[in-house]
Formats: structure tokens, C-alpha cells, sequence
């Protein structure tokens, strides 16, 4: 096996196995007796409330998928919008067992069936995490003011820094902005192929300041983000424990959340464990809030497993002309 190979590998293996160690630690350390009231949260819970939840998800989804043409639209390209939704379905499907990966399974769907060349779609996508992470900072700013003391404590309880992590992100961001337009503006002859390639990546993520119609766009980001809080927040009255949760103590646990959920492939294992300890600090008994944080996590994975596989399948139906 090649280092190249090797390394691969450990970047699906690794988070895979935290997020088992982290479900069996929780699984361990608990007593019979929790593990049979956490149990009892889940399975009876009312799905009216699991429903709802998914279509909150939908919602975002679709939403997502609209404002997607808007990024493609000044290039020239016209999506169908079912197209653009099963493309995004299909990349989160595919980010459950290879993080990061979907992004690039969503450009090459979308450039296959509406012959987009995939270096323009994908630079879109780039443009599009970069307005969610705007979102997501907007959340936390928000989270901050309404509980700073507690969002805090709970951060450095567990040893993580969100705005170390965030200006990693965008430190890496402005290097990667960079260096695709040094490569642009290189002159080297051996770097010809590599630049048209380039080229097409900053076009599609400059769109965003090319569209017509932009504050189209930002009402869908906005949207797109509180059909998220929603989806998160209408789970706390399927669990007796979290029905009186505040909504500042839920968008707490909603911001936690979004940071441990890229520990691992989608989550797995550390989301719902994270949920629960933040809602501990919360007086909220630790069975009750890990079944919180399974009965959100659980929720949307399976509907986007649901949504991922029908998408490959009704993909090459829908466009079986093309």
C-alpha cells in the first residue's frame, strides 16, 4: 500500500473509529438502568415531532438546491432544480462514509447531467461554505450574546476553541483563494493544463458577486440556517426532559453541535454525546439529553440516506434523454 493510499485511508478509518469509541464509552459508562430510560426516550417518542423535523430538513434542502442556480446563473448555466436537489442529496450521502467527499461527488453529478464543467460547479460550492461558515459565525456571535458565560464554560470544560478553529478555517480559506489565483497568473508553460482548470474554479466562486437578484440569495442562506435551528429545535418536545428547554439553551447546544459534528463522518458517535453533556450543564439528566442528541442526529441521517439513495436511482432515470 502507498503512503499516498495509506493516508486516505486513515482519514475515513480514524473518525470512524472515534465515533465508535465514543458510543461505546457512553455505552459503558453508563449504569443498566440509563441505558433503559435513554432507550425508552427513543422508542417513544411521538413522531409527529421526527416528522417535522424532516421537514424542516426537506425544507433546507430545497432551499439549498434553489439558491444553487443563482451561483450558476451568471456562468450561463440553467439547472433543473430537481437535478440540483438530488446532486446535493446524493454528496451528503457519500459525506457519510468519506467526509468532505460529497462536495466533489455534487460538482461531478451536477457537471455530468447538466454539462457544467465540474471546475465551475465545484468553485460554486466553495462559495456557497463560505457564506454557511458567514451563517455559522452569525449563530455563534447570536449564541453569545444570549449565553456567553455558558457556551464558554462548556468550551473550555471539553478543551475546544471554536475561534481557533474558525480562523483556521479561514486562514486556510484565504491561502487556498491564494494560491489558485498564483497559479492563474503563473506563466509556466508545465502548469497550462493545471490553470484552465483553475480559472474555472475562481469563475464559479466569483459568481457570487456576479448574480442578479443577490438578496435572493441571502434570504435563502438565511432561511437555509433557520430551518436548521428549527429542525434541531422541534426535537426537545419529543423527549419529556427537554420540553421546557429555553431556546437559548437549545441554540447553545445547537452551535456545540455544529463544531463536534466534523469530528467524525457526519457526526457519528460524538454528536449525540456532545449534545448530552452540553445539555447536562443544563440540568437536563444525561439519558434525556443523549436522546436528544440521538433522536436529531438519527432524524436527519436517515433522511438523507432516504434522499441520497433514491437520488442515484432517479438521477439516470430523469435524464436517461441526455
Amino acid at each position: 500500500m502507498s503512503k499516498k493510499v495509506f493516508i486516505k485511508s486513515l482519514k475515513v478509518i480514524l473518525p470512524l473509529v472515534l465515533g465508535v469509541f465514543f458510543v461505546y464509552y457512553s455505552y459503558t459508562s453508563a449504569t443498566p438502568q440509563e441505558r433503559t430510560i435513554l432507550w425508552q426516550n427513543i422508542i417513544k417518542v411521538n413522531p409527529i415531532w421526527i416528522a417535522l423535523s424532516m421537514l424542516f430538513g426537506v425544507l433546507a434542502h430545497l432551499s439549498r438546491a434553489y439558491r444553487w442556480k443563482f451561483l450558476l446563473r451568471p456562468m450561463g448555466y440553467e439547472i433543473k432544480l430537481y437535478n440540483s436537489f438530488m446532486a446535493i442529496m446524493a454528496g451528503y450521502l457519500c459525506n457519510l462514509g468519506i467526509p468532505r467527499s460529497g462536495e466533489v461527488l455534487r460538482g461531478a453529478t451536477i457537471s455530468s447531467y447538466e454539462k457544467i464543467p465540474f471546475q465551475k460547479a465545484f468553485g460554486t460550492i466553495v462559495s456557497e461554505r463560505v457564506a454557511d461558515l458567514v451563517m455559522l459565525l452569525l449563530v455563534v456571535s447570536t449564541t453569545l450574546l444570549l449565553k456567553y458565560d455558558l457556551l464558554l464554560f462548556f468550551f473550555e470544560t471539553n478543551h475546544i476553541n471554536p475561534f481557533w478553529s474558525i480562523f483556521i478555517l479561514m486562514f486556510l480559506i484565504f491561502i487556498g483563494f491564494w494560491f489558485l489565483k498564483f497559479i492563474k497568473n503563473s506563466s509556466n508553460v508545465k502548469l497550462g493544463k493545471l490553470k484552465g482548470f483553475v480559472v474555472g474554479i475562481l469563475e464559479g466562486m466569483v459568481s457570487i458577486f456576479n448574480m442578479k437578484k443577490s438578496y435572493i440569495f441571502i434570504l435563502h442562506t438565511v432561511f437555509i440556517w433557520i430551518m436548521y435551528v428549527a429542525m434541531f429545535w422541534i426535537i426537545k418536545f419529543a423527549v419529556a426532559g427537554t420540553v421546557n428547554l429555553g431556546f437559548s439553551y437549545i441554540l447553545i447546544a445547537f452551535v456545540v453541535g455544529s463544531f463536534t459534528i466534523s469530528l467524525t463522518n457526519s457526526g457519528v458517535g460524538v454528536y449525540p454525546v456532545a449534545i448530552g453533556a452540553v445539555l447536562l450543564i443544563f440540568n437536563i439528566s444525561k439519558q434525556d439529553g443523549e436522546a436528544f442528541g440521538w433522536l436529531v442526529w438519527g432524524t436527519q441521517i436517515i433522511l438523507n440516506i432516504v434522499l441520497g439513495l433514491l437520488s442515484f436511482l432517479f438521477l439516470p432515470i430523469l435524464n436517461k434523454t441526455k
